[in-house]
């Protein structure tokens, strides 16, 4: 390829609207163009590079045994219904209709269509397992669409389902998964920690996240770990042991206190000459159009993905000043669970509180706060808290430790979330009709390539690994119309085209500044410079990852790049 005819527009600056490192450099590096908000286009260079990423996915999903398929984009509301999904999925569910006024939807996943398959054309026992896959665009409407790639509306996805006759069967094909997993992004040069997580809108029992640890505030994550055991787990799932700290506040009495001023924590703590872990605070939401008090230590903070789960919820946020005064009948930062009617607002313990005694809260009246409190006896606990590192591991009771990630892939345990609503179900060996057992499968294609520039990237640009780079070389002559330089650069350009290697040269006019940073920018692993020194029969060889130059000749140059590049 010749970089006067790439379709490409290189930018000096960052957009205006990009926050991550990947939005910032896709865009500037002309790999995506923005269409709409959540919506972008993919570029030749992006789409050589997700053509990768999808040869690598397709390689390992068809090793494992997995058959690919194609599935349709646009659903109809009918096998969304069946699954019991259409009500409850939520408003990242974009519903249309055709023509005849039928409800349709565009895809934000394919579990209601693929079980739809299985239960046409799967009939005994004998036909399973199974494992189909695909690779295709998917549409969430995210409320707030951003970073790019990583948490756009449209993106790219393989997803694959597999269909059991027994649980044993599905763990087996799960860990079959969780290894091919791994496999595909280390070829993609990324190192995953697989780690619990919350199964979200897919359901299922068991699922597991892979993410990609990243040094960025990019990453969507906290991710739990412990170093001494292989716990791991999102934020979102995770769980801890916390150490033993005074939690009893000493107050020999229940009763109400001046507070005056008092606005935090910190300042309740400091005020009453307290420790925050003797405080219980409430926090007011709205889950589903109700309203929601969780209760919680003082100095710990909802997870509100657990909180979600525990009410079986599916959209959550925090209770408006308004809305305090009209169902609480309290005002903020002085909210207590004391007095609430539970037949009218839900009220959730966090079990930090469960050993918490003598404790504060607050009274509901500006300025005022409960003292020497006590939990009555038949009180329910979950765990709804967020976990913090230096906490400990459930597991080995050693100090946890926190990192950033990106999820580019999930597994999941579906059982038969949607096979029995469904009634998608196969003959056994007795004759019986019994639901298939399933999984899913999915891995974000277009993340991936996002994550990809999370990782490897310097203050020039993209850094690719070079299994998804979009061309392994540049050849970058300095001036294209000094005759020895433009022969010498097509001269190395024919041969390692001739040699199996992806190459671009650099015809254009231009500076040769602007050739060298664009090069930089783009990413190519091998850039090859053919400039004065060609008169010493000596071009330069630079590789991006580590920066290292090299005057070498032009067979040294075309021998190297065949021994490391070639088909």
């Amino acid at each position: 390829m010749r970089m006067s005819k790439l379709f490409i527009e290189t930018l000096r600056q960052d957009p205006n609207d990009a926050e991550a490192i990947s939005h910032k450099l896709l865009i500037r590096a002309g790999f995506i163009k923005k269409l709409a908000n959540g919506i972008y286009s993919y570029m030749p260079l992006a789409q050589r590079v997700l053509t990768k990423i999808s040869n690598i996915i397709r390689q390992e999903m068809d090793s494992s045994g997995a058959q690919e398929l194609l599935m349709p984009f646009v659903q109809p509301a009918e096998v969304w219904q069946k699954s019991g999904r259409w009500q409850v999925y939520g408003k990242e569910l974009l519903r249309c209709k055709d023509r005849h006024e039928t409800d349709l939807c565009l895809s934000p996943t394919h579990e209601e269509v693929v079980t739809t398959l299985a239960k046409e054309v799967i009939n005994s026992y004998k036909d399973l397992p199974l494992n189909v896959y695909q690779i295709q665009t998917k549409f969430r409407d995210e409320i707030r669409p951003r970073f790019g790639l990583l948490r756009g509306r449209e993106f790219i996805m393989k997803d694959a389902y597999s269909f059991h006759t027994s649980k044993e069967d599905l763990e087996r094909e799960y860990e079959v998964m969780a290894k091919t997993y791994t496999k595909i992004f280390n070829r993609c040069n990324l190192e995953t920690k697989a780690v619990q997580s919350d199964s979200g809108a897919i359901g299922g029992s068991v699922s597991h996240e892979y993410m990609v640890l990243v040094d960025t505030q990019t990453g969507e994550n906290d991710v739990f770990y412990c170093e001494n055991c292989n716990y791991s787990a999102n934020s979102n799932h995770a769980e801890s042991i916390l150490p033993i700290e005074e939690v009893d506040g000493g107050f020999k009495d229940e009763k109400i206190v001046d507070t005056p001023n008092v606005k935090t924590i910190a300042d309740l703590a400091q005020f009453l000459n307290i420790s925050p872990n003797c405080i219980v605070k409430t926090v007011a939401y709205i889950a589903d159009s109700k309203p929601v008090l969780a209760i919680i230590r003082g100095d710990k903070d909802i997870e509100e993905t657990k909180l979600l789960n525990v009410l079986n919820a599916l959209e959550l946020r925090p209770m408006e000043d308004s809305e305090i005064k009209e169902y609480l009948h309290s005002v903020p930062g002085f909210i207590s669970y004391k007095g609430i009617d539970t037949n009218k607002v839900r009220i959730v313990f966090d079990k930090t509180i469960k050993n918490t005694k003598n404790f504060v809260i607050g009274a509901n009246e500006i300025d005022k706060h409960i003292v020497g409190v006590n939990l009555d006896n038949n009180i329910e606990f979950f765990d709804i808290s967020l976990v913090k590192e230096g906490e400990f591991c459930p597991i080995c009771k050693k100090p946890l430790k926190v990192t950033r990630g990106i999820e580019v892939g999930n597994i999941f345990q579906l059982g038969t979330k949607y096979s029995k609503p469904m009634n998608a179900c196969y003959t056994d060996e007795k004759g019986e009709l019994k639901p298939f057992i399933m999984g899913c499968y999915g891995i974000g294609v277009s993340r991936t390539m996002a994550a990809a520039v999370e990782k490897y990237h310097d203050e020039q640009g993209i850094i690719w690994p070079e299994s998804i780079a979009p061309y392994k070389v540049n050849i970058v002559p300095v001036n294209i119309d000094d005759e020895l330089q433009s022969k010498t650069a097509y001269e190395l350009y024919n041969s390692l085209i001739e040699a199996g290697v992806e190459v671009i040269i650099d015809d254009r006019t231009d500076r040769a500044g602007v050739k060298f940073k664009d090069s930089d920018l783009i990413g190519f692993p091998v850039r090859i410079t053919v400039g004065k020194t060609i008169q010493e029969g000596l071009v330069e060889y630079k590789t991006r990852k580590d920066g290292l130059v090299e005057k070498i000749t032009p067979i040294e140059a075309i021998e190297r790049c065949k021994n490391a590049f070639s088909n």
